[in-house]
């Protein structure tokens, strides 16, 4: 029998984790099966038949005939269909959320706050549809018109990560949707099902409303099709959301083929608290940014910078909050527990690798810094680690894990270089009262990162600003904002409305 939580979500204990389309979901088993594990006891939550690469075909084939008439939708009415799933995702939420939590392992309260993204991403989305804005400028020559438009560019292929195994196709697929294109997802391998319950939700709701499909999914067992789809000439833009190093060779590939990539990938966020800090505030954001999704966020906080003459005060608050969040770590589909699993065995060896290397260069563990063997699941001890600088390798490195690395600092400008010293440039964040902190924080010689707070945490970033990072973070800007620009083709536009021919420049040219 199929787990109750998939059962809400009218998910069988086998599903086909590939659409194509007009009501169709592929049977074949000769792809391969995915078997997604719920990480709170490793148990299997059920099967997911994969997808073969004649139906990966048929997916773009598909795909490419239905953005030939979805294209010529006005947008107003492409965004009446984002309304209809954003309100299909409303009346799951509850399930969906308890899906996500027991499929990647995030608490049940941020399973919720995910699927209410999705939801958030959708109203924004309604909205934009009517407010795909071009510019008109001034033409240099007598009797021109001059001005700009945005047009939908085809086929967008989505590649999410375990950690936001939804919401991330939705700040793609919904935005793009609106635009005018259609959007082929690729989700984690780790969590399959809750990308299956969204399609089938969101799909369900278009077809009600009589609209035709403009969201596809495939499920690779292996690579080979995914590096197909990154090198697919018909697929005019890859958004990856993951690692640096796939990242990379992701861009490198899009490139090659001269296509468009947004990538999302890697942070090693920090927190800065000076002299001044309200630590009411900074405390509890620190906590949250750092155990939140038990650190495997690309948002999370993985370095702290406190002021030397505080240093000893907040060290010994912040172990007093660890303490608390230990007695409240375990099954993340109860709503009392504030911490759950890591979502991989591989995770877990990863943060003991970690653990033990920040040892081994001169850190000391603080609080936490074990595997909790003795239960089932991937769970750990959320870590404080003190001793190390700055330039530490294992500072150096983002750990997909709850690890916490607290250092000193006696002047701001020391503090904020120390920031921005480290390859990834996502989030980051500062405590204090002064104005002129705040404003050099904020200012061009501060902060390097892509967002950049005052007196709130790095995680938690609202759909409403675009969100992405600068150097090894990609680059990317997903979510609000004009981030929606990234899905279509500008086009700059000139009419002659005189009768005669003048040329840009002045340039004369008579026959």
């Amino acid at each position: 029998m199929p787990h109750p939580v998939l059962t809400a979500l009218g998910l069988q204990a086998t599903e086909s984790g590939t659409y194509l389309g007009n009501g169709e979901w592929a049977d074949g088993r000769d792809a391969g099966i995915l078997e997604p594990v719920n990480p709170t006891n490793g148990e299997v939550l059920g099967q997911v038949l994969a997808t073969s690469e004649a139906d990966y075909e048929r997916i773009v084939t598909r795909a490419q005939a239905a953005f030939r008439e979805w294209r010529k939708t006005p947008a107003p009415r492409r965004g009446e269909a984002v309304r209809l799933c954003a309100e299909a995702l409303r009346t799951h939420k509850d399930a969906l959320g308890s899906l996500v939590a027991l499929e990647m392992g995030k608490s049940k309260p941020e399973g919720d706050g995910e699927v209410q993204e999705m939801i958030d991403i959708g109203e924004f989305a309604v909205g934009l549809s009517r407010q795909l804005y071009g510019l008109t400028m001034h033409s240099e020559r007598p009797g021109h018109r001059m001005y700009e438009q945005w047009h939908p560019m085809g086929v967008v292929g989505i590649i999410s990560a375990f950690n936001f195994p939804v919401a991330v196709w939705a700040w793609n697929a919904l935005v793009a949707a609106v635009c005018g294109n259609i959007s082929i997802w690729k989700p984690s391998p780790k969590t399959p099902l809750s990308a299956i319950a969204s399609m089938k939700i969101c799909n369900d709701a278009l077809k009600a409303g009589g609209f035709p499909d403009i969201f596809f999914l495939f499920n690779d067992a292996g690579s080979d099709l995914a590096q197909a789809f990154v090198d697919d000439k018909r697929v005019a833009l890859i958004s990856f959301t993951g690692s640096t190093k796939v990242g990379r060779h992701v861009g490198e590939r899009v490139a090659k083929r001269m296509g468009r990539s947004l990538l999302e990938l890697g942070g090693n966020n920090a927190i800065i608290v000076d002299p001044t800090a309200d630590l009411k505030l900074a405390i509890p954001a620190i906590v949250f940014g750092a155990v939140g999704t038990a650190g495997q966020r690309c948002t999370t906080t993985r370095r702290l910078f406190v002021h030397e003459s505080i240093y000893d005060d907040v060290l010994a608050k912040l172990k007093t909050a660890y303490g608390q969040v230990e007695k409240r770590i375990g099954d993340p589909t109860d709503a009392a527990n504030l911490m759950g699993p890591l979502n991989s065995r591989e995770g877990v060896q990863a943060y003991l690798d970690a653990i033990e290397k920040a040892k081994a260069s001169g850190g000391t563990i603080e609080s936490g810094g074990k595997a909790l063997t003795d239960r089932k699941g991937n769970f750990v001890l959320p870590a404080l680690v003190s001793g190390l600088t700055n330039d530490a390798e294992v500072v150096q490195t983002e750990t997909f894990a709850p690890i916490l690395y607290v250092m000193k600092y006696s002047d701001l400008d020391d503090a904020i270089a120390m920031q921005n010293d480290v390859p990834q440039g996502l989030s980051s964040a500062l405590f204090t009262t002064d104005l002129r902190a705040s404003e050099q924080f904020l200012s061009a010689w501060g902060s390097d990162c892509g967002i950049a707070n005052i007196n709130i945490g790095t995680s938690g970033a609202e759909i409403g600003g675009a969100f992405g990072g600068e150097k090894e973070t990609g680059g990317g800007r997903e979510s609000g904002s004009d981030a929606w620009r990234a899905y279509m083709r500008r086009q700059t536009n000139t009419i002659n409305y005189s009768d005669a021919l003048p040329l840009a420049q002045g340039i004369k040219f008579d026959l």
